[in-house]
């Protein structure tokens, strides 16, 4: 049974039903997690400090990761506030948030206190540097926690600094998802214990397993302390990007020899002139002269010429060609709507439905209605 067949017609519940997240809003890997979760069917409310502002601007109908839930703006130092929190707590299957340690404490809303409120609680706790250690109060971003974590340093040019990839590897691979991973198996243990935990999600961790396969090639042998000659890092001529006559570029991932073999007959070249493609000796001067062939042709020119070859080449799009290519038109991984277009909710199942989500993010009307689901008795501590 195909999953994504199935799931467009899917009317059951969705795999997270009955799920009740409360979300203390934050930037970057929290309401990334929270979105996920969100995405898969939980029920979250979503709480934001009375006075935050976006610190990076931008049309706020077009930041996606707060899709899929309402927001209630509240000031947590109040009694009103602070009540209606309370209130939310004791009926939440999981709480987030992502300040910076000890910050919740000064509320009065730390663990200690909500979990007392509500046993089977999964107090979740998201940060950069973890909720202790020395650097556990200092600011940080993305860039900071890869570079202490040693995931920064192997990426970039052997003669340049190295090159931040986007906020993907610690905001979201090393953050959100692990927050997602980790609030469902709190779940799955809750189920044996009837008991909840509070759990220290931290980006430098995270970014720390992601780099598990690397750390083993390293002591194995395999992978180069620096940067420069090593397998997946652009040095091998069959696995980096090459820039074509149009100023685009393709990708090629040739790995195996078979996929090695067949990107080289693609270019008219021998294959018996290019023996022996794992040793790092042949890379410079083969990406060089391979530079030289893919420069001649349009990108969409050798998409074509690769079109019909098992060789792992394709062209490097942008999102917005992504989101109207023959993949996306077949697959749906980017919903397009009138005004905008935006990644559709993963993984697929075979008999749940997923959130389908709305095509700009707005703020909820129906914020009450919720609360009155979770049968909370203060919305009379709603801002107007």
């Amino acid at each position: 049974m195909q999953a994504d067949a199935v799931n467009s017609e899917a009317k059951g519940p969705m795999p997270l039903a009955e799920m009740r997240v409360l979300e203390f809003s934050g930037l970057g890997p929290t309401p990334f997690g929270a979105m996920l979760l969100a995405d898969l069917g939980a029920e979250c409310i979503r709480i934001q400090r009375a006075g935050t502002i976006n610190p990076l601007g931008g049309d706020a109908k077009f930041d996606f990761v707060f899709r899929g839930r309402p927001t209630i703006s509240l000031d947590l130092k109040s009694e009103g506030g602070r009540d209606l929190v309370l209130d939310l707590v004791r009926k939440a299957d999981v709480l987030i948030e992502g300040y910076r340690p000890g910050t919740m404490e000064r509320l009065g809303l730390g663990p200690d206190e909500l979990c007392s409120l509500n046993e089977r609680l999964i107090y979740t706790r998201m940060s950069g540097w973890g909720q202790d250690g020395p650097l556990s109060r200092k600011a940080g971003h993305d860039i900071n926690y890869l570079a202490l974590s040693g995931g920064l340093f192997p990426i970039g040019p052997f003669d340049g600094p190295p090159t931040p990839p986007l906020n993907l590897v610690g905001n979201f691979g090393g953050g959100g998802m692990f927050l997602a991973m980790g609030v469902l198996a709190a779940l799955q243990e809750r189920q044996r214990s009837g008991m909840g935990q509070v759990l220290d999600v931290a980006m430098i961790d995270g970014i720390s397993v992601l780099m598990t396969q690397l750390a083993g090639w390293m002591q194995m042998g395999q992978w180069f302390p620096g940067r420069g000659g090593n397998l997946l890092d652009g040095s091998a001529y069959f696995y980096r990007c090459y820039g074509t006559a149009d100023e685009r570029h393709i990708a090629v991932g040739a790995l195996e020899k078979p996929f090695h073999d067949a990107f080289i007959a693609g270019l008219g070249l021998r294959t018996e002139d290019f023996p022996d493609h794992l040793n790092p000796r042949h890379w410079p001067d083969r990406a060089a002269s391979i530079a030289s062939i893919i420069k001649r042709r349009p990108m969409r020119e050798w998409e074509t010429r690769f079109a019909d070859r098992d060789a792992c080449v394709t062209p490097v799009l942008t999102l917005q060609e992504a989101a109207t290519s023959t993949t996306n038109d077949t697959r749906g991984s980017l919903i397009s709507g009138k005004a905008a277009f935006q990644p559709r909710p993963a993984p697929r199942f075979s008999r749940s439905p997923v959130r389908t989500p709305p095509e700009t993010v707005e703020e909820a009307a129906d914020v009450r209605a919720v609360l009155e689901r979770w049968g909370v008795a203060g919305t009379a501590n709603l801002p107007a």
